[in-house]
């Protein structure tokens, strides 16, 4: 027999037993699809962090107060002041913009409604250097904190969270601990961040508005610095360390009083832990592709014996053991084709109600898609040796006289 009757004997017989063909799918479709979940969910996490790396920017250090431990206890040496990024901003040598900032509780109130979220003091370059964008308004300007202007921008959940819309917060008066300040912008959603500590639920005021009118100290609790382009992050926060070792006059040898945080890193440990949460449920959702594979084969080596006596028939007629062979493994491997095809539709269709109704973000991938169909294939491969092996040893004789 030639290849392509062969293909067709097989699909003429999985025709002639199209309901148990389809019992027999069941396992590959349900395995099939809950690994395109799982991975579109995943490839969605993956999006999302590389998206927040983004918009962090790539190239952002972070100097903040060390902490020290007195008498068995825990304790924040405030050591930055705006004199410290002042020292960054003139003396680096790798950096384009130092951005100090400080920060502490708030509470806004807007006529009746009152909500706390995290207070920041900041300066105008604040929004430049973490990319993030205003929905409605402005940011302050450097006149403004020059002045101490009584100004405040507040992050997207805000206005909910006050019962009002971005468009009819801006141009208001807010209450920031007690103090009134107008809202001139709204921030759009940037995520990120856990509660009060997201930048959705925080609120913005200039720096030297925050520090004489509403914390009353010249303290700041971090300072941001971005990169230039063409420098490596570990000259640079070797520079930050020096720069800062001499404002704080540390001697030769004595531990600092500051860290030097690189933003990525907490994104980087969190995409190698949602990459292998990802490939644990994938490799959970594979247990079903091995469940309807050993159903397959167990189905195949039901219709080898079923059809004993059409194999005895073909082999008279002149099929060699081979074509015998091929024929089994083509209905095997088609059955999981088929599967896979139709798993990959319930797949897709399963992430997108996930997107809809539980607003996870998801993206099906060209390469999950090419993995599943690889996977479906190889099942059917490897599953269905076994029945194609046990048909093509019958021996003929004993094949024909089989009732």
């Amino acid at each position: 027999m030639v290849f392509g009757e062969i293909v067709i004997v097989a699909l003429q017989s999985i025709r002639a037993n199209l309901f148990r063909a389809a019992l027999t799918m069941l396992g590959i479709i349900i395995g099939v699809g809950a690994v395109i979940t799982m991975l579109a969910a995943g490839a969605g996490a993956q999006k999302r962090i590389d998206d927040q790396i983004a918009a962090l920017g790539a190239n952002i250090l972070t100097v903040n107060a060390a902490t020290f431990f007195a008498g068995g206890v825990s304790r924040d040496r405030q050591a930055l002041v705006v004199d410290d990024a002042d020292a960054l901003r003139e003396q680096g040598r790798y950096f384009n913009a130092v951005v100090p900032e400080a920060q502490n509780r708030g509470q806004l109130k807007l006529d009746n409604v009152n909500t706390n979220c995290r207070l920041s003091g900041t300066t105008p370059d604040y929004a430049g250097i973490f990319n993030y964008k205003l929905a409605q308004g402005r940011f302050f300007t450097v006149e403004e904190n020059d002045q101490r202007k009584r100004v405040v921008v507040v992050g997207a959940e805000i206005p909910g969270r006050l019962n009002t819309t971005p468009e009819a917060l801006v141009g208001k008066s807010l209450s920031v601990n007690g103090q009134q300040f107008q809202v001139i912008g709204v921030f759009v959603s940037v995520g990120g961040g856990f509660g009060n500590q997201s930048p959705d639920s925080s609120a913005f005021i200039p720096l030297r508005t925050a520090q004489q009118r509403v914390f009353g100290t010249d303290k700041v609790d971090n300072i941001s610095v971005r990169v230039v382009d063409n420098a490596s992050m570990e000259r640079a926060m070797v520079d930050i360390e020096q720069v800062v070792r001499r404002k704080h006059k540390i001697l030769p040898g004595g531990a600092n009083d500051f860290a030097i945080v690189d933003r990525r890193s907490f994104l980087d440990t969190q995409q190698q832990a949602q990459q292998t949460f990802t490939m644990l449920l994938a490799s959970i959702a594979g247990v079903s592709l091995l469940v309807g594979g050993i159903g397959i084969m167990n189905i195949m080596l039901v219709s080898v014996t079923e059809r004993t006596r059409e194999i005895g028939i073909r082999m008279a007629l002149g099929a060699t053991r081979f074509s015998i062979l091929l024929q089994f493994l083509v209905e095997s491997i088609t059955l999981c084709l088929l599967g896979g095809i139709l798993g990959i539709a319930l797949g897709t269709s399963a992430a997108q109600m996930l997107s809809r109704l539980a607003g996870w973000e998801v993206f099906v991938s060209p390469q999950s898609v090419g993995l599943a169909s690889f996977f479906s294939v190889a099942v059917g491969l490897f599953f269905g040796i076994l029945p194609a092996r046990r048909a093509a040893k019958l021996d003929p004789i004993e094949a024909l006289r089989y009732e």
